[in-house]
């Protein structure tokens, strides 16, 4: 069975950026605390992808897992101590949202648009103060999928709300558009 994403190359893309954001943004970092450790819903695809990353990185990375009929168990490549079972996607995805220090969506399903809009609504309604980089990975998808200039042309959101975004196509350009976007990074590193 191919994994998902596997074909479009999102599987290898987030692996490769939790690999990448491990190593550079300070979940490696000698010192406590962490910075910019990679967190995942916890199950399989790209968000095992994303752990895996960060696993072949030798870093510690988190699983927000979900109790659902299908996808129960989280991936193998989650920290076990990290690993956390939810069973409301409310809760979860307010842990999200307190913790986040930015956001790479890579291509999903309704849950991950679920997740998506309520941070760009939270950026929108100053709801969430910090600042919180946003990076859509593979532009063409979320071009196709989203006409998101439609918001703005119905006069439904601003032009300005569609500045919380960025494109990225490639996980070391998801990776510069989060620091040209004001990700955190410690000093140090």
């Amino acid at each position: 069975r191919v994994k998902p994403g596997a074909a479009d190359g999102w599987y290898d893309g987030a692996r490769a950026f939790g690999r990448l954001c491990s190593e550079k943004g300070g979940a490696k970092h000698k010192a406590k605390p962490l910075y910019n450790v990679i967190a995942t819903g916890g199950g399989p695809g790209i968000m095992e992808a994303a752990n895996r990353g960060a696993h072949d990185a030798g870093a510690p990375s988190i699983g927000y897992n979900i109790t659902l009929p299908m996808e129960q168990e989280p991936n193998a490549y989650s920290t076990p101590d990290l690993t956390f079972r939810f069973h409301y996607f409310a809760m979860r995805k307010m842990h999200f949202a307190m913790r986040a220090a930015a956001l790479v969506v890579f291509p999903g399903g309704f849950g991950t648009m679920d997740e998506l809009f309520e941070l760009l609504t939270l950026r929108q309604t100053g709801k969430m103060t910090k600042p919180l980089p946003v990076v859509l990975y593979d532009s063409k998808f979320w071009k196709r999928t989203i006409n998101f200039q439609s918001f703005v042309d119905a006069g439904l959101v601003g032009a300005r709300d569609l500045e919380f975004f960025t494109f990225a196509d490639t996980s070391e350009q998801a990776w510069e558009e989060l620091l040209g976007t004001g990700l955190p990074i410690p000093k140090d590193l």
